[in-house]
């Protein structure tokens, strides 16, 4: 069984090796605040409220460990999604429509149903009695995560994607919203259905966290982290090309660059003379 230090370790490794910018961010729900560690920080202790996305943000720039439940959370619908507030689907679609993120009603309809999964019993029961949330470092988290977040350009998320479908496991199907990306993809829904996913870094993300034009992010289940070491720059093999990524544009390439493709060709001559009439 994997221990804190383990999740440190794994952390380190792929803040150093990815060389992303910022840290990654470990995540756990918790069912109350006796779940909160010392020393954590909630916005709600100065008289203020941040959004989850926020609270990432301070996680993954500062380096702080953050405490955040309803009371925390300005951003309602995310709350909504966690269960962590009463109110029904229908106000929460209301809302949205009064702030305008969609054409109409039918079109915010359309778009709330792409987290469907989120709304089954199955994953009601998950998050039954769930009241916050807590962020750290990985590098140095005070707890096992159940979902872990990495932010980086689409480059270095090129190869955490690379590994996760490495052994052909943690193949990622995302869907896009474009609002409650990081809180939603990134940390519950790899939490409840234990598959990763790609974040486009949201509207929240943007105008509150601080996230840059050029960010991505993942969302992994935290077990997942290892699998994720341990292939990281693997794919390819001596053809891989790593990060900072060895990039050229060469001229004069042929199909004889890879052994793959190398193989296509072979097959396709042996084709063509059973048939010298088959074009490539």
């Amino acid at each position: 069984m994997k221990q804190l230090e383990d999740y440190r370790s794994a952390g380190e490794e792929l803040y150093q090796k990815l060389r992303i910018n910022t840290f990654p961010v470990a995540v756990k729900y918790i069912k109350a605040i006796t779940e909160i560690p010392e020393g954590f920080t909630s916005p709600s202790a100065f008289g203020q409220k941040w959004s989850l996305c926020q609270a990432f943000t301070y996680a993954r720039r500062h380096g702080r460990n953050v405490a955040m439940t309803a009371e925390d959370n300005f951003c309602l619908p995310t709350s909504f999604v966690h269960h962590w507030i009463d109110i029904t689907v229908e106000e929460l679609i209301e809302s949205q429509r009064l702030n305008k993120w969609r054409k109409d009603v039918d079109a915010e309809i359309k778009v709330q149903s792409l987290y469907a999964d989120l709304m089954t019993e199955e994953n009601r029961q998950k998050t039954e009695g769930h009241i916050g949330l807590i962020a750290s470092p990985l590098t140095k988290t005070q707890f096992i995560p159940d979902s872990i977040l990495l932010y980086g350009s689409p480059g270095q998320l090129m190869h955490v994607i690379h590994a996760l479908s490495y052994e052909g496991k943690h193949l990622i199907q995302s869907p896009f919203n474009g609002y409650g990306e990081s809180c939603i993809k990134g940390g519950l829904m790899p939490f409840l259905t234990g598959k990763p996913q790609v974040v486009l870094l949201g509207g929240g993300d943007r105008a509150f966290a601080l996230a840059s034009d050029d960010e991505m992010a993942i969302g992994i289940p935290g077990a997942v982290l290892f699998d994720v070491a341990e292939n990281l720059f693997k794919t390819g093999e001596v053809f891989n090309v790593g990060q900072p990524i060895k990039a050229t544009l060469p001229t004069h390439l042929t199909e004889n660059i890879l052994p793959g493709w190398v193989y296509l060709k072979k097959r396709l001559e042996e084709r063509k003379t059973v048939d010298p009439m088959k074009r490539t």
